[in-house]
């Protein structure tokens, strides 16, 4: 049996989010909660809804539908929600909120971007009032290929209180992604800058979009922030506007009323493909995706009022929406940081978090691989005691670089709340608690309202054996479907076990009921009779000193 590497204090624990939940659902601990909120749906996202106190300007009165099967669930179906009144006009005009940190944007050079909440709330309206001014309409497509900046969170709500689709497209890509996205969800605009930077080197990011733009006929407007040290962007006569000159058009046009969206109605468009074949279009909704997201940044990652709340990553990625989302239902602040972390130095997310107080701070294993392989000198001198949870997702651990996390930046006083879940979930099937022992590298147990299991070929449950990750009940954050392609979606998920969603990951649940994942299950191999996936490949890998990372 292994050893746990964190056991929570109790004193903390009854401080936390979940804690409070807990004692509203008369649960003991988070073993009786698991279990009751995956027995009870219904009272369960009602009672999270009630708890963060999420605004719904039509209250529903149907939890959830499954009348078209369990594959088709509609959730809160007959309310009306806009998830940018949750995030961000609701806060405006509170005393307490409106004038604490929303936004903290780090560009590489330390140049930083800082935007309470009431401030936030005004360049959302400015941007709503340009899209109107533009012609964007509700159910229109507008693409977001911006770097980690203040705009790129500005963009993401604008496009949702327009009552528009947000595509967001991942700052890195090359021209075939680009234009793959925009021709799937046929976007008639896309918000862009002139570049990023990288490791000190500026990284154009218009040469790649006009290219693929060549091949995307419905798009007629293209946004361009400016961005210091790039040179003028070449402007498109016709097509082709500046930010400000943007921003300008829209004097005069309601900006600050968000349209009255139902909680069915999509806001995102979520690829999940690489950079080639034919991308996957996770369609996520104003309601469920907003409330999935809002739970388990306050539940799982304790994420509270005037925290400030960081993943290392970019909006073009899940994670992306996940903090914005789940920083500011939350009340929290986000805290962005755009280029490198490791640049220009190896300290420079452990700077960042001193730096800015960040509370919350969620980082990949590969990132942590990587630093730790750059020596302790670079987190030694670096004050992250405001450091009350690390969060991690994206692939499975290791010990080593786990530990090294858990000792090293955390101090032994800090969970590594290791998520697992995918772009399509719209959030996790799994997850720890910070009220519950953890050993090195797990995933805890099921999310809360996830009646998650471990099922062999034909279907039955394992205990103690590697299995095929399922879920058995839909849950609010699912995506509601592929877009386009209804078919690709069935056969995606629900073919291997009907009526049950298989995920596609190797996953064990051990004799304490702490759940380890394995690596994907299309990506194993037989040998001798015994399975070898990803996480055992990778894990032999990095285990010599000259390999900074491994991906299989």
């Amino acid at each position: 049996m292994e050893e746990f590497v964190w056991t929570p204090d109790p004193v903390l624990a009854a401080e936390t989010n979940v804690a409070r939940l807990m004692g509203k659902a008369g649960c003991a601990d988070i073993t009786d909660m698991r279990a009751w909120s995956a027995a009870n749906p219904k009272e369960f996202w009602d009672l999270v809804v009630d708890d963060l106190g999420i605004p719904f300007s039509t209250p529903y009165t149907t939890t959830l539908d499954d009348s078209d099967g369990i594959e088709w669930t509609r959730w809160f179906a007959d309310g009306r929600i806009n998830l940018t009144e949750v995030c961000v006009d609701r806060w405006r005009d509170d005393p307490v909120r409106s004038p604490q940190p929303a936004l903290i944007a780090e560009e590489e050079d330390g140049t930083v971007t800082s935007l309470t909440f009431a401030q936030l709330a005004l360049e959302v309206d400015r941007l709503t009032a340009a899209l109107r001014a533009d012609g964007v309409k509700p159910g229109d497509s507008v693409a977001v290929f911006m770097p980690m900046v203040a705009e790129a969170v500005i963009a993401a709500y604008a496009v949702a209180k327009v009552g528009a689709l947000y595509l967001p497209i991942f700052s890195g890509f090359a021209a075939g992604a680009i234009a793959s996205r925009i021709q799937d969800s046929d976007a008639h605009t896309v918000l862009t800058a002139a570049g990023s930077w990288r490791k000190g080197k500026p990284v154009e990011l218009l040469p790649a979009l006009n290219e693929a733009l060549l091949s995307c006929p419905t798009v007629k407007r293209v946004v361009v922030l400016e961005r210091t040290g790039f040179p003028t962007p070449q402007m498109h006569e016709g097509r082709d506007m500046l930010w400000g000159q943007f921003l300008d058009s829209g004097n005069g046009h309601d900006g600050r009323t968000a349209h009255d969206t139902a909680a069915e109605d999509p806001w995102m468009l979520a690829y999940t493909s690489g950079t080639t074949g034919k991308p996957k279009g996770a369609v996520h909704v104003h309601g469920g995706f907003t409330v999935k997201i809002a739970s388990e940044a306050a539940y799982a990652l304790d994420v509270k009022a005037g925290d400030h709340f960081q993943w290392i990553t970019d909006m073009g990625w899940i994670m992306g929406p996940f903090t914005m989302i789940g920083a500011h239902a939350n009340g929290a602040a986000m805290v962005m940081l755009e280029g490198s972390p490791d640049y220009p130095t190896a300290s420079r997310v452990w700077e960042t978090a001193e730096r800015h107080e960040v509370a919350v701070l969620g980082i990949s294993p590969t990132l942590i691989r990587a630093l730790k392989a750059k020596g302790d000198e670079w987190v030694d001198g670096h004050d992250c005691s405001s450091l009350r949870i690390l969060g991690s997702t994206g692939e499975p651990w290791n010990p080593e670089p786990y530990v090294w996390l858990s000792d090293k930046v955390g101090g032994g006083r800090v969970p590594i709340i290791n998520i697992s879940g995918g772009t399509e979930v719209g959030a996790c099937f799994l997850s720890p608690y910070p009220v519950e022992p953890l050993k090195a590298c797990t995933l805890g147990g099921a999310c809360l309202g996830m009646d998650v299991d471990v099922f062999d070929p034909e279907g039955n449950s394992l205990e103690g054996k590697v299995g095929e990750l399922v879920c058995k009940s839909p849950w609010p954050g699912m995506t509601r479907g592929v877009w386009r392609d209804r078919e690709r979606y069935l056969e995606s998920y629900w073919s291997m076990y009907p009526g049950v969603w298989r995920h596609g990951d190797w996953a064990m649940v051990d004799t304490d009921g702490q759940w380890f994942l394995y690596g994907r299950s299309d990506e194993a191999i037989n040998v001798a009779g015994k399975r070898l996936g990803p996480s055992e490949v990778e894990s032999v890998l990095v285990s010599d000193p000259a390999v900074a990372e491994a991906a299989t």
